[in-house]
């Protein structure tokens, strides 16, 4: 069945008014006619069960009839992502939010090249994502932050898997050690961590530095196989 994001509440009975491209969308792409259910959800209140109930120019109204799925919510993990180039940030970022990341902060590094970030872009490549994929809820992307103002602010109860090109520990036998619990994933530029970087990351209490193979990856092929790692040892994949 059709999925759809929206942003208003979703109760029973309440009507949903789609924006123009998603009416556009449900009406000429998908053929939806008066009367035809589709799955919407909002992160807040649920999946709902919705019935397309008029079509004018302005867009479609939609009306929630049943709560199909109590709201859950993603693992605690969250995707911490050096700005890289854009095809590279948006491929990441969608998979991501794929693998079920719940929040992705964008950081800058020292050896991070300047590029220019449309936030915009990216809240709309998750929301598909979230669409595609099942998900109710939609993961946060944040505005670059330099990653030492992040690491001066950082939650010591949250671990830090510190993906680290030069090597470290067998990732899942590390992750495994390390526990369950609230994590984030930091992936470097395509230029690697500086020295400094490296030296204050390795020494923090709450990180735990591993290797992603033999291999230098890049990094959006860094994130996906680091997800997936983690996913398989400490997330949500057996449950």
């Amino acid at each position: 069945m059709i999925r759809l994001h929206v942003a208003t509440d979703l109760a029973a009975d309440l009507t949903v008014a789609a924006s123009l491209d998603q009416s556009r969308y449900l009406t000429q792409v998908m053929r939806l006619k008066l009367g035809d259910d589709l799955l919407v959800f909002n992160g807040r209140d649920g999946e709902w069960r919705c019935t397309l109930t008029e079509i004018l120019k302005k867009g479609v109204v939609l009306r929630a009839r049943e709560r199909v799925r109590a709201q859950g919510t993603a693992p605690d993990l969250q995707l911490l992502l050096a700005v890289v180039k854009k095809s590279a940030l948006e491929f990441a970022v969608e998979k991501a939010t794929e693998l079920g990341v719940g929040r992705v902060r964008l950081v800058v590094t020292q050896r991070t090249q300047t590029q220019h970030v449309r936030l915009d872009r990216l809240d709309a490549i998750v929301i598909e994502a979230a669409e595609q994929t099942g998900r109710i809820d939609v993961p946060p992307v944040d505005e670059p932050a330099r990653l030492d103002a992040v690491l001066d602010g950082w939650d010591p109860a949250r671990r830090l898997m510190f993906c680290d090109e030069t090597g470290g520990a067998p990732a899942t036998a590390a992750l495994q050690a390390a526990g369950a619990g609230p994590w984030a994933i930091l992936i470097g530029p395509e230029g690697g961590f500086s020295p400094q970087e490296r030296e204050r990351l390795r020494a923090l209490p709450f990180t735990t530095a591993v290797s992603l193979g033999p291999r230098i990856l890049r990094a959006d092929t860094a994130a996906i196989a680091a997800l997936t790692l983690w996913q398989a040892a400490v997330g949500d994949w057996e449950r």
